[in-house]
C-alpha cells in the first residue's frame, strides 16, 4: 500500500476518510490490471545478510485478501478469525437473489420479492385478497394452492408466529420461534394413524406458548394419531394418557423403565423422582435473593439497537443473578447477545453497532457466554478435554515411576496428536468409520486397539490402578471419587459435577451431547474461570435450565450462585418461572413478538414485576399462589400445521401455477 500511495501522491498519514476516493477503493477492492511495484527488504535470522524482493503484479485489495484467507481455512477456529471483518448484504444487481421476471410480475399487488419480505400475517392477508384479482381459470388453478398456504399461515400465526418473514434465517430466529418453526414443519400433515415423536417440544417456549403446544398434542391425538413426547415438564406430563418413565438415575444409574402407565402410577411409584412432582411432592426451588442496594452498582446499556429492541437505557445490578423474560420473540436473546458483545468489546477498547456506550464497567475484566451451541464438530472433543481435566491427567501418568523410566512426557499420552502411543489405525478415537457404499455409513470398534485408542505401552503405565483408557471410562462422578488431588484437577471435575454431569464419561464423544449438557460443560467452565480470576467477570446464559428435569435445575441455579458468590455479575434469559421467581432482578420484555416486542415492559424484583399487566407477571402470580401454570386451549380445530419454509414454498407455487395457465 505504501508504494501505491506514493505512485498516487497520497499521505497515508491522513485519515482514512480524507483520502481520495478513487485510493480508498483501490486499497479496498484492487487495482485491477494496474500493476504496483514493490520493494521489500528482509535480513535472515543471523541478521548478516539482507535480502530484497522485488514486486510487480496488481494490488489483490483488502477484502478480496479477507476472502481468500477465508476461504482457504482449513478449520471452522481459521474461519471465526476472518468472520468479524465479514458480513452478508443483499446483491447490488437483483438484491435478493431472483431475476427480472421475479422482481416485475405482481399478484395481488405484490412481488414474490415483497411477498416474502412482509410478516406471515400480512401474507395471509394477501392469500386471501388474490382470489378476487384472479379470472375463472387462474382461479380453478389457484385456490386450493391458496387455501392450502392460508392454513399453513394460520397455524403459524397461531403458534405466535406472525410477526417472522416468509424470508427470514434460521439464524436469526430466537430458540422459541426455530422450536416451534420447527414442530409445525414436522406435524405439518392431514394423515391419521401417524406416530410422532417429539424430542422436548416445550424447550426454549414461554408457558404461554406451551399451552398452543399442548392443544395441539391433544388435537392430533384426537385426528387418530399417536404422539410420543419425550418431555420433564411435569403440568405436560400429567396431561398425557400414559407415562413411561425411565430411571431411576442418569447415565449408567438409568436405564430401567420404573412406571409404565397412566401418570397416576408414576405420582403414585416410590422411586421415580417425576413421579413426585406430578404427586405435587417435588421440592420448590429454594434460592436466596440478593437485593440491589444502595451500594450496587450497575452495568447500563445507553442506546440500544438490537433487531426488534429499542431503549435508551437498560440497567444491569452488578454482583447479582438478572434474569430476561417474555414471551418467545420479544427480543430476550437480541438484548443477551447485545450485553455480551458490547461489555466485551468495551473491556477491549472498541464500539459495537448496536450499543452506543456502556458505563459502570469497573472491576470488571472478562465475559463468558454460556449458550447451547454445540462445542465442535470433531469427535476427540469430550468432557475431559474441553475441560482440561485431560490435561491434568496426563500428566499424572506422565509423573508416574513407569513414564519417567521411559523418559517420556504428558503428551505422549495425548490421543489427538501423532508422536505419542496412540493407536494409528483409528488415530486415537477408538472407533473408525466403515463405508457401507449404497447403506449409510457407520461406525466400528477399531480391532487394532478394540476401542482402547491407544498402543499396549501406553496401557502398561497405570495411575492409581488405572490405565489412562480407564480413565476416560470414568463418569465425572466416579473421578470425583477417584481423584481428591491435585487440587485444580478435584476442583475442574467437581465443577462438572455441581452443574449435573456427574452422569458423563469423561471420553464421552461431544458430538453425542445434548445442547443442554454443552451448556453446562460451558457453566462449569465459566465457574473455573471465575475461581481463578482475580477480577470479576460478567457471565450470560441463554435459558440454562431448558431441557432439565425438575431435579437437576436446582443444581443449576445453585452452581449461579456460585458464580455470585465469587463476585461475577450473572444475566440469563429464562422461560422457566420458578427459575425466573428467583432472580434478584427481572427485566421483562415484550409485549409480544417482533415488531410487536423488544421493548422494556416491567423491571425490578420478580415480586414487583409480577403486579404489572404482562403475560409473564400472570404467570408469577400464579406461581407464587401454587397455581398450575398452563391451561389447556379447548376448541379450537386444526387442519394443518406447517411452517415457514413449507409456507413459503407454497407461495411460490401459487404464483407459478397461476402465471403458468395464463
Amino acid at each position: 500500500m505504501p508504494e501505491l500511495a506514493e505512485k498516487r501522491g497520497v499521505d497515508l498519514g491522513w485519515p482514512w476518510q480524507s483520502l481520495p476516493e478513487e485510493f480508498r477503493h483501490c486499497v479496498l477492492y484492487g487495482t485491477g490490471e494496474e500493476k504496483v511495484e514493490a520493494t521489500v527488504d528482509m535480513s535472515n535470522k543471523k541478521e548478516t545478510v539482507s535480502v530484497t524482493y522485488t514486486s510487480s503484479q496488481p494490488l489483490r485489495g483488502a477484502l478480496a485478501e479477507v476472502e481468500r484467507v477465508f476461504v482457504n481455512a482449513q478449520t471452522s477456529s481459521a474461519k471465526q478469525r476472518y468472520l468479524p471483518y465479514m458480513r452478508k448484504q443483499p446483491c447490488g444487481t437483483c438484491g435478493g437473489g431472483y431475476d427480472q421476471v421475479a422482481r416485475s410480475v405482481r399478484l395481488g399487488g405484490l412481488t414474490y420479492p415483497d411477498l416474502l419480505e412482509v410478516g406471515v400475517r400480512e401474507v395471509r392477508r394477501w392469500a386471501e385478497r388474490v382470489p378476487g384479482d384472479l379470472d375463472a381459470r387462474q382461479r380453478e388453478v389457484g385456490e386450493p394452492l391458496l387455501q392450502d398456504l392460508g392454513r399453513r399461515l394460520g397455524i403459524l400465526d397461531r403458534l405466535g408466529l406472525a410477526h417472522l418473514q416468509l424470508s427470514r434465517s434460521a439464524a436469526t430466529l430466537s430458540g422459541g420461534e426455530l422450536q416451534r418453526t420447527r414442530l409445525a414443519a414436522q406435524l405439518s400433515t392431514e394423515l391419521s394413524g401417524i406416530v410422532f415423536v417429539l424430542d422436548e417440544p416445550g424447550t426454549g417456549l414461554h408457558p404461554a406458548d406451551k399451552a398452543h403446544l399442548l392443544d395441539i398434542a391433544l388435537e392430533l391425538r384426537k385426528a387418530g394419531n399417536m404422539v410420543l413426547l419425550v418431555e420433564h415438564d411435569p403440568e405436560l406430563i400429567a396431561r398425557a394418557d400414559w407415562v413411561i418413565d425411565m430411571g431411576p438415575g442418569a447415565g449408567r444409574l438409568g436405564g430401567e423403565i420404573l412406571v409404565s402407565g397412566p401418570p397416576a402410577d408414576a405420582a403414585a411409584h416410590p422411586t421415580s423422582l417425576t413421579g413426585r412432582y406430578l404427586a405435587g411432592e417435588g421440592p420448590r426451588l429454594r434460592r436466596a435473593r440478593r437485593p440491589a442496594g444502595d451500594d450496587t452498582g450497575w452495568v447500563e446499556l445507553h442506546g440500544l439497537r438490537a433487531h426488534n429492541v429499542i431503549a435508551d437505557l437498560v440497567r444491569f445490578p452488578a454482583g447479582r443473578l438478572t434474569c430476561l423474560t417474555g414471551v418467545s420473540g420479544s427480543g430476550k436473546s437480541s438484548l443477551l447477545g447485545a450485553l455480551a458483545a458490547s461489555v466485551e468489546a468495551a473491556l477491549n477498547g472498541t464500539t459495537t453497532d448496536t450499543v452506543r456506550q456502556v458505563t459502570g464497567m469497573e472491576g470488571f475484566d472478562w465475559v463468558a457466554v454460556v449458550d447451547q451451541e454445540p462445542l465442535g464438530r470433531t469427535p476427540r472433543s469430550n468432557p475431559a478435554t474441553y475441560s482440561k481435566a485431560f490435561d491434568i491427567v496426563r500428566k499424572l501418568f506422565a509423573e508416574t515411576d513407569v513414564a519417567r523410566g521411559r523418559g517420556v512426557n504428558a503428551s505422549w499420552f495425548s490421543f489427538n496428536t501423532a508422536g505419542g502411543r496412540r493407536c494409528e489405525t483409528c488415530t486415537g478415537y477408538g472407533r473408525k468409520l466403515a463405508d457401507m457404499h449404497f447403506l449409510p455409513d457407520v461406525w466400528v470398534v477399531c480391532d487394532a486397539c478394540e476401542g482402547r485408542r491407544y498402543t499396549p505401552e501406553a496401557l502398561e503405565v497405570r495411575y492409581q490402578g488405572l490405565a489412562i483408557d480407564q480413565v476416560l471410562e470414568l463418569t465425572v462422578a466416579e473421578a470425583v471419587e477417584q481423584f481428591s488431588a491435585p487440587r485444580q484437577l478435584a476442583e475442574t471435575l467437581g465443577a462438572l459435577n455441581q452443574v449435573g454431569l456427574g452422569y458423563l464419561q469423561l471420553g464421552q464423544s461431544a458430538t453425542e451431547l445434548s445442547g443442554g449438557e454443552a451448556q453446562r460443560l460451558k457453566l462449569a467452565s465459566a465457574i473455573q474461570r471465575g475461581a481463578a480470576g482475580r477480577k470479576a467477570g460478567l457471565v450470560v446464559l441463554d435459558e440454562p435450565v431448558s431441557g432439565l428435569h425438575p431435579s437437576d435445575i436446582q443444581r443449576v441455579v445453585d452452581a449461579l450462585d456460585v458464580l455470585l458468590d465469587l463476585g461475577n455479575t450473572v444475566v440469563m434469559a429464562e422461560h422457566d418461572i420458578p427459575v425466573a421467581a428467583s432472580a434478584d432482578w427481572v427485566i421483562d420484555l415484550g409485549p409480544g413478538a417482533g415488531p410487536d416486542g423488544g421493548a422494556v415492559v416491567a423491571e425490578g424484583t420478580p415480586d414487583a414485576v409480577a403486579t404489572a399487566d404482562t403475560p409473564t407477571a400472570g404467570f408469577f402470580r400464579r406461581y407464587t399462589a401454587g397455581l398450575p401454570l398452563l391451561e389447556v386451549l379447548a376448541g379450537v380445530a386444526i387442519a394443518v400445521l406447517g411452517a415457514l419454509v413449507p409456507a413459503w414454498s407454497a407461495a411460490r407455487r401459487t404464483i407459478a401455477a397461476v402465471l403458468h395457465n395464463e
